[in-house]
Order: structure tokens, then sequence, then C-alpha cells
């Protein structure tokens, strides 16, 4: 018996259970997931009551992302001096702080007040991730770490996949109502997360938590430093690779809507969201399925071979098929769901005391979202949708070579 719980996924080597730890760590892959997926909703509508072009909507995106950037190196810091699950909590009690943000953001009625609470909601969400990813990882056997990451991470993708919906009908919705007053409409769901988020971390505040240790030291026995990192080849590129993952993926989300509603005229917004909920069942099914299929192939494999099927993808819709072109987005949901936390596993491994920094640099790469949108609606501005699409299939050449080559560890000079 001892023998069959050591081969669990969720079980030391020493025989302690991370099953309610993991349970619980899971649930804020779903609290930033839906954050993130409220974006793509948020962003059409501003093209839509300011009149604002697309690569000014793209801003959403940057204010969120961008928090990421600036907040990254400090929620490294905080980890290694607060531990993960102080550091939980302080990433809950911000996103909550943000989400009631938006609550005097409809008083207010600017664009700009609404990018502040997305700011504030961003350094929540780093804390979280910074926390999250690699605490997933290491709870349990290092060989099944990249597999219990795709797991939770599929979590993520459900959060994707309700806040599409919930956008679509609760801002969308409630604007097609006639309302004079058009930054309501954005409150509800937020005011709805805002609660959900503090409830969970009382919740975590009354958990008792494993304080799970990567080493103190570095591989030569040395205080890791940030600087130590980029001895690492696979973290390098790791990084390099994350960016440009992200960078993709807020891309295509931020303007499916808009390639959606620009290729079908006769689709209205509202049922464009829901077509977008349709492409996160694609992506969270595709984590499921990912992490099952991790038991049998190697992660770095499945990378390569997926990225290789999106960069074909994306020649699909920027050719502009019409129907033809919008299925081979859903195939890219599908192949783009085990990229983010295959890659952070794979930039992860063999770092020892530098794991925590490492995490949050990998975070920090996050800020690819804040670049993508704004280039890809400049893009759209001067030329069409359709080619702005070119920039997510680069991304994916990249993220191929991550797969085959990039990810090789090498032992540090």
């Amino acid at each position: 018996m001892i023998k069959n719980k050591q081969h669990s996924s969720l079980v030391s080597l020493n025989g302690i259970s991370y099953l309610i730890p993991f349970i619980l760590v899971t649930s804020l892959f779903f609290l930033w997931g839906f954050a993130h997926s409220l974006l793509d909703v948020l962003n059409k509508h501003f093209q839509d009551i300011l009149g604002i072009t697309k690569s000014k909507s793209g801003l959403v995106q940057a204010a969120l992302y961008g928090g990421y950037a600036l907040m990254a190196i400090p929620a490294g810091f905080i980890m290694n001096r607060f531990g993960y699950k102080r550091g939980i909590i302080s990433g809950l009690l911000l996103y909550s702080v943000g989400a009631f943000l938006f609550w005097p953001a409809t008083y207010v009625q600017t664009f700009e007040f609404t990018l502040l609470c997305l700011f504030v909601i961003a350094c929540g969400l780093t804390l979280l991730e910074t926390a999250a990813n690699p605490y997933s990882s290491v709870l349990g056997p290092p060989e099944r770490a990249e597999q219990r990451l795709t797991f939770s991470q599929s979590f993520n993708g459900l959060g994707w996949i309700i806040g599409p919906s919930i956008g679509g009908l609760l801002i969308f919705g409630a604007a097609a109502e006639g309302e004079t007053n058009k930054f309501a409409s954005m409150a509800v769901p937020y005011m709805i997360i805002g609660t959900l988020v503090l409830l969970v971390a009382v919740l975590f505040m009354f958990t008792k938590l494993p304080d799970i240790h990567e080493g103190e030291y570095d591989s030569h026995g040395e205080k890791g430093r940030f600087f130590d990192l980029f001895k690492f080849r696979h973290f390098k590129f790791a990084m390099l690779a994350q960016f440009l993952y992200v960078a993709a993926q807020t891309g295509i989300n931020s303007f499916f809507i808009n390639y959606v509603t620009e290729s079908k005229p006769e689709i209205p917004n509202e049922k464009a969201a829901y077509l977008l909920s349709l492409g996160f069942i694609f992506f969270m099914s595709g984590r499921f399925l990912g992490s099952l299929f991790m038991k049998w192939f190697n992660p770095h494999r499945m990378l390569a071979l997926y990225a290789t099927i999106n960069v074909v993808a994306m020649i699909f819709v920027v050719a502009g098929l019409g129907w033809a072109s919008i299925i081979a987005i859903y195939i890219c949901y599908f192949c783009m769901s085990i990229m983010f936390p295959t890659i952070f596993a794979l930039g992860i491994k063999n770092l020892g005391g530098l794991t925590k920094k490492g995490s949050s640099l990998l975070v920090m790469m996050v800020a690819g979202g804040a670049i993508c949108p704004a280039f890809m609606g400049w893009i759209a501005d001067t030329s069409s949708m359709a080619i702005g699409f070119i920039v997510p299939l680069i991304c994916f050449a990249f993220i191929m070579f991550y797969g085959l080559n990039g990810y090789r560890y090498r032992q540090p000079v």
C-alpha cells in the first residue's frame, strides 16, 4: 500500500498526502482565469461605448499584464520572505480590492479609472500565480510536476469559459437594454468575483498548508540571486517562450470577438461572446486531456507538436476563410491549453533554491499580454483583423523550437 502511495502524484516520497492543499491551490487557477477572460469582453465593450480604436482598446490588456511586469519581482521577494501561504492570502486580498473598485468606477465613468482597477487586480494575480504555479508543481514527486501543474491549470480554463458567458450576459446584455450609464454594467460581475475571492482568502487564513522548501541554496551551494537564473539555458529560453505564449493567447482572446463579427457580420457581440466561451471549452478540454496524456508522452514533445499544429491553424486564420478559419481558432485553443503550465514546469526544473525567484520571473513574462493586443490592434486598424493574427503565428513558431530543443537542461558553468 505504501508503495502505491509513493507513486501517487499527490503523495510525497515519505508518504505525506498533499490532496487538500492541492485542491485549495487549484481553486486559485479558476479565479484568475475568470479575471482574465472578462478582459476580452471589456475590450470590445469599450470599443462600442467609447468609440475607441482596436489599438487603444488593447490598453485593457496592457493595464492588467503591465501590472504583472511591475509586480513580479516584488512577488518573488514576498514568497521568499513570507512563504507561499501568506503570499497567496495577500494576492487574494489585492484581487478583491481591485474588483470592488469597479463600483466607484461606475460613478467616475472614465476609461483611465477602469484601467487602474485592472492594474490593482493584476498586482493580486501576480502574487497568486507566483505562488500557485510552483506550489502546485512541488506537491508530490518531481517527475509528475508537469502533470500536476497542467491538471491545476485545467481549472484556469474553466474560469475562462464562465467569464465570457457572464460578461456577455451582464455587460453586453445590460448595455443593450439602453442603460444610460454604460459603465454600470461592469459592476455586477466584478462585485460577484470580489466577494468570492474574499471568501477564498478567509478559507486560506484558517487552513493549514504545508510549507514546502525547494532548498535555500543554488546548485553551487551559494545563496541564490536573480542574476544566477540567467546561467541556466533552459530557463532563459523558457522566459522568452512564456512571453510569446502569453502574447499569442492574449492577442487571440482579445480579438476573437472582432474576428468573428468581421468575418460573419450577422453575428452580434453577445453571441460572439458565447462563441468565445466555446473556445475556452476546447481550451479546458485540452488541459484535462493533456494532463492525462503526460502519463505516457514526454511533455516537451507534446509542446512541440501542439505548437506546430497552431502554426498551421494560424495560417488558416490569416487567410480569412470564414467558418474554416473560426474552426482553426478552436483547434488553436485546444493546442494552446498545455503551453503555459508545460513551459513553466520545464523552465523551473533543476533550479533548487532559485525556484521562487525563477517563478516570479516566469510570471513576469505574462507581460507579453500587454504588448501583443495593442500591436495586433494597430495591424487591424491599418490592414485587417485577419492579418493581425500573423503575430501569434510567429509566437507559436518559437514555442515549437522550445519544445524541440530550448527546454534542454545544461549544467551552468
